[in-house]
């Protein structure tokens, strides 16, 4: 759920991601004709790890092979089913199995990358009066593998599919993932959210976007807010919101609203910094001993190698790494 795996922006990216941090790499590669799979696109693999591990739950046979019909995956992910919208949901399939990513992550032996599409292939289906029928699709194995890790798997607050800015789904896979119960929240640089977006934008327009995201406070389950750090740096801060019940399940289900639902809006209001007046303020701790991925470990713009691992992944991460 932390790396940059897909484009945040709606119109057509094909310039390639590459991210290079703490022994992680990642590259992400589209061709001209359909342009890199966006963060919207990824909600269809949402969907086809909710089933994986549904039917895995239940006992049943999985596979990487899959068949639903356009409306079943279109209403878990809360789209229209238009014909328009049938469209878009194919337009999509065809940017995530044109697009590669080259990753070390999950891989055995240092410096070796895995490369996949993150679908292998697709086909619609149609029943004898020319009318589609349904979709077949296959999964790679990095991806099915992933789903399939010993690791819990993170839910997700359904109100996610709501969440109508790239910048803002990006920012929940990243505190949902970090998040986790620490009394006094999670912490990241700005610079270092700048490295993990994979956005084109300039640094300056990165940071005004997130701190528009902190004044809306948009994510569910959680509050954010901005403190200054130790040696003045600007921080992200988010912890779990205390007046609704935090997300807090263990697989991905499709059925029904995950947590929290019906909040108060006071929940999402902009906290108070956590500074005080006096001689005695002081930041709360950083949390930055049990983050491998640190604030302040090494960091390169060169290349890397991307996939999704399901522990650390954009789709369904694991569990957080507290």
């Amino acid at each position: 759920m932390a790396y940059p795996f897909f484009s945040l922006a709606k119109s057509r990216r094909t310039q390639p991601i590459d991210y290079a941090v703490a022994g992680v790499m990642i590259r992400v590669e589209a061709v001209a004709e359909h342009g890199m799979a966006t963060i919207w696109d990824a909600d269809i693999l949402i969907w086809a790890a909710s089933q994986i591990v549904e039917a895995r739950d239940a006992g049943l046979r999985t596979s990487r092979l899959m068949a639903a019909t356009p409306y079943e995956i279109l209403t878990f992910i809360g789209r229209g089913v238009s014909a328009r919208d049938y469209q878009r949901l194919k337009a999509a399939l065809d940017r995530l199995q044109s697009t590669t990513i080259a990753t070390t992550i999950r891989q055995s032996s240092e410096g070796r990358r895995h490369r996949f599409s993150w679908i292998n292939e697709w086909v619609e289906r149609f029943d004898l009066q020319g009318r589609p029928a349904g979709l077949e699709l296959i999964v790679p194995d990095w991806f099915y593998n992933a789903v399939l890790d010993n690791a819990p798997i993170l839910t997700i607050d359904r109100a996610y599919f709501s969440l109508t800015g790239g910048y803002d789904r990006w920012l929940y896979r990243i505190v949902r993932k970090h998040g986790g119960r620490q009394r006094h929240g999670w912490r990241f640089e700005f610079r270092h959210l700048y490295l993990k977006s994979g956005s084109l934008s300039p640094f300056k327009r990165f940071a005004f976007e997130l701190r528009g995201i902190v004044h809306r406070q948009p994510l569910p389950g959680y509050r954010l807010w901005i403190e200054n750090g130790p040696r003045r740096q600007t921080l992200l801060a988010f912890a779990p919101v205390v007046c609704g019940q935090p997300v807090d399940g263990l697989v991905l289900s499709g059925t029904g609203p995950i947590v929290p639902s019906g909040t108060d809006g006071s929940c999402y209001r902009e906290p108070k910094t956590n500074l005080t007046r006096g001689q005695n303020s002081e930041n709360s701790a950083l949390n930055l001993e049990s983050n491998r991925d640190s604030n302040f470990g090494s960091r390169t713009r060169r290349i890397g190698d991307k996939g999704v691992q399901m522990r650390d992944t954009n789709i369904a991460g694991p569990r957080d790494e507290n």
